[in-house]
């Protein structure tokens, strides 16, 4: 069986990933990462783990022999749970969620829990990773220190930087909720004195051919190219952008496998840029990010080889 980590509004990509272990036998069981509270039963101990989730279904964790994280999601706290009670009622499922995960940590995932933690959590890390395997990046400061960070754009961005959260409020595509990347003048530059109150990754504004999504899946590539040069984020911009087909060049495909697997990661969504200057560079690589528009609009079979990816290897650890 294989098990599926997501959320309670997870759709289409996770239903065509279903719908294709059903073609080849394979049964799943799907956990809402977000549902991990009361409304499910959850026993574990020292050897397995019983659950039962909010819609009855019920699993034993010895029966599970691989795991898909396909994206985790903040705990749901009820409506009527007192508010002194509910930092410890995130705290508290927070572990029992942490311990469950890890009791099975020698089945096969994509990816590996705690190397995708680490990973998601440090961009700075990631750029580092990216550069030791011969990937372009773009000079990065991130700080909450105003005197830095303008003497950064004086030295480093030729009049015009980006700057953006280490993290972003919502995780979709659509652009919804999005904290989106900001620009940065001579002109606003005054403003940056708040920086104090939240910390934010500066970057050179790279002027941009298009933009890039790379959904690697364990030495494979399928990457579509989005027609946006002027605006920072394409998700929050109102131009109405599309998706077509790119082929990246056997070097690129050669320093992403690399870096990928020293950073542990069997699947990943790689954002770079084609700069003006005919230079590719790497911007950051989400292992949960989003791919299902890729498959939607360009026909890739990225859920198919995801649960390939997991059913050869969890065949292999049977053996």
């Amino acid at each position: 069986m294989i098990l599926c980590i997501t959320h309670s509004n997870d759709f289409y990509n996770i239903d065509i990933f279903f719908e294709y272990l059903t073609s080849k036998n394979i049964p799943y069981f799907r956990l809402n990462s977000d549902r991990l509270n009361h409304l499910q039963k959850i026993n574990i101990n020292e050897s397995f783990f019983e659950l039962t989730d909010e819609y009855g279904n019920t699993i034993d964790s010895r029966n599970i022999k691989a795991v898909w994280h396909r994206k985790g999601w903040q705990i749901s706290i009820p409506e009527e749970l007192d508010e002194e009670y509910k930092q410890i009622f995130l705290n508290e499922y927070g572990s029992l969620r942490y311990n469950l995960h890890t009791s099975l940590e020698d089945v096969p995932w994509i990816n590996p829990y705690e190397q995708e933690k680490k990973i998601d959590g440090n961009k700075l890390y990631q750029l580092r990773i990216a550069q030791k395997n011969n990937l372009l990046i773009p000079k990065t400061l991130f700080s909450n220190d105003e005197e830095k960070i303008t003497s950064f754009f004086h030295e480093h961005c030729n009049g015009k930087a980006v700057a953006k959260l280490h993290g972003v409020i919502s995780k979709s595509m659509d652009g919804g909720d999005l904290l989106s990347t900001t620009i940065i003048d001579e002109d606003n530059l005054e403003h940056i004195a708040d920086i104090a109150y939240c910390p934010m990754i500066f970057q050179p504004y790279i002027g941009k051919e298009y933009e890039l999504r790379i959904i690697y899946i364990d030495g494979e590539f399928f990457t579509g190219k989005i027609n946006n040069s002027e605006n920072a984020d394409w998700r929050t911009g109102d131009k109405d952008y599309f998706w077509i087909s790119y082929d990246l060049p056997e070097n690129i495909k050669n320093n992403l496998t690399l870096m990928m697997k020293e950073m542990g990661l069997y699947i990943g969504a790689v954002d770079m840029i084609k700069g003006k200057d005919g230079n590719y560079y790497f911007l950051e690589v989400n292992p949960q990010g989003e791919w299902g528009m890729l498959q939607k609009e360009l026909n890739f079979p990225i859920a198919e080889k995801i649960a390939d990816n997991l059913i050869k290897r969890m065949k292999t650890n049977e053996q």
